[in-house]
């Protein structure tokens, strides 16, 4: 995907988020550390200018709650920051690729950990398939058909130089 190619989908999955929750009224974004949150935070602007309303969004980290790390692994625990309460919210929780449904679930069990939502829907750019988990996505941009030997590599212009979608084999 080029750069317009994911500005597009955006716009759609935007409109979809709206159109599904009857507005933006009691929506809340929350992203997965690291791309989830730039998307968040994009899906957001665009719901304010459409809705003409601020939408909360939040960054979640979800190293703590993996369950697919090495014990001996020593991964960086970054900061969650949600400044808003979800409980009583409609909580869309976004990432930039479900694959395994692993992400998802260890990103539910720290969502948890800040309220009680309404209702919480999953929004991805990329479905890649290949579940572990029973997850699927209430908004997905665009469901690619990986193997097992091939993987996503996204960029965003907010952490790297340039801005794209790319499937590749792996090494």
């Amino acid at each position: 995907m080029s750069s317009s190619e994911i500005e597009r989908t955006l716009v759609r999955l935007v409109h979809e988020i709206i159109e599904k929750n009857d507005g933006a009224s009691d929506l809340g974004l929350v992203g997965i550390r690291r791309r989830g949150v730039y998307l968040a935070q994009r899906i957001a602007q665009m719901i304010e200018r459409i809705e003409k309303m601020p939408i909360p969004v939040g960054s979640l980290d979800i190293t703590a709650y993996r369950d697919d790390l090495s014990p001996l692994a020593k991964p960086v625990v970054q900061k969650t920051e949600i400044g808003f309460s979800i409980t009583g919210k409609k909580i869309v929780l976004v990432d930039d690729i479900l694959y395994t449904g692993r992400t998802t679930r260890a990103a539910m069990d720290a969502l948890f950990r800040h309220g009680r939502p309404k209702q919480v829907q999953l929004c991805v750019l990329i479905d890649r398939g290949h579940r572990e988990l029973p997850i699927e996505a209430a908004f997905v941009g665009r469901r690619v058909q990986t193997t097992q030997d091939e993987m996503i590599d996204f960029l965003l212009s907010e952490a790297a130089a340039t801005e794209k979608v790319l499937l590749v084999a792996k090494d």
